[in-house]
């Protein structure tokens, strides 16, 4: 996408900043996970601490006179382990990690400003954990930096930055979809009529956050068509890092600019489905800011 200047957001998901006093907004909460507190303390969800995983169950068929239940164990037999049950561990983790970048894209962490994880995590009605875990990943990914016994620092980027990654983009993409556009059938370009038609949708509801994934949806589609995963996955982490906002930014982007990256998507399939080469190449310069 071209870049655009962003800014503070409608709502804000708070957190320890590290100056200035005035409050963030209250975020939406992560929604509730059964036993999801359970998993973080290491407990399976609706059972009591201590009591066996078989309690209270039946003795099996055929089991000796005087034998001890299914799941119960003698004073020489130690008791089963409990599993931990990581799965919802994950999926925790996984809605925290949505949930920031979410939260980027919109503004709502700002750059330049710290936040800790025990405040997060309150916020978001979770435990530290699952929020710093999440933040180690963001770090990974260059959205966030490491400031030891503090937090989280919102990396600050530039306009620069962000025309840089625009242009390695434009490197990776443009090539591809002019060579998928002479040899992918026109039947199979219209089979992702439902996701250039979802970025519309997401751009006319005025949500970058929205809007930005429907917009990776589309773009990641069409370079799979071409079947190389790995440049379909680096262009993807690419185009993810060029929708975080830069630092100083005065708004957010809008709703009419949203639109009208959204119709060069229902142009550009058109063409391709069209098979027409020199509208496809006209069209993948413009949305990638004439490259």
């Amino acid at each position: 996408m071209k870049p655009s200047a962003q800014g503070p957001a409608g709502t804000g998901i708070g957190g320890t900043r590290a100056a200035g006093p005035a409050p963030s907004p209250a975020p939406a909460r992560v929604p509730a996970q059964p036993g999801a507190a359970d998993a973080d303390r290491g407990r399976v969800p609706g059972r009591g601490a201590g009591e066996p995983a078989d309690r209270g169950r039946a003795q099996g068929a055929g089991a000796p006179a005087g034998a001890p239940a299914r799941g119960e164990h003698t004073h020489s037999e130690p008791p089963p382990p409990r599993p931990r049950p990581l799965v919802q561990r994950s999926s925790v983790r996984g809605q925290v990690l949505d949930a920031l970048r979410t939260a980027l894209v919109a503004g709502e962490l700002r750059p330049g400003e710290v936040y800790s994880a025990p405040a997060l995590g309150e916020r978001f009605g979770v435990s530290a954990t699952p929020v710093r875990e999440a933040m180690q990943q963001l770090a990974q990914e260059g959205a966030v930096e490491v400031v030891p016994n503090r937090g989280f620092r919102v990396v600050e980027r530039g306009d620069r930055e962000l025309a840089e990654l625009a242009e390695v983009r434009a490197l990776i993409e443009v090539p591809v979809l002019l060579r998928l556009a002479r040899t992918v059938p026109a039947e199979r370009w219209a089979q992702l009529r439902p996701l250039a038609e979802a970025t519309v949708r997401a751009a006319s509801s005025g949500c970058p956050a929205t809007y930005a994934e429907a917009d990776r949806a589309f773009h990641r589609a069409m370079l799979a068509l071409g079947g190389n995963e790995q440049l379909v996955r680096i262009a993807g982490d690419l185009h993810r890092r060029a929708q975080w906002p830069p630092a100083g930014a005065p708004a957010v982007r809008g709703r009419a600019d949203l639109i009208a990256d959204a119709h060069e998507h229902t142009a550009l399939l058109d063409a391709l489905i069209a098979g027409d080469r020199d509208a496809v190449r006209a069209l993948v310069g413009e949305h990638f800011g004439g490259v």
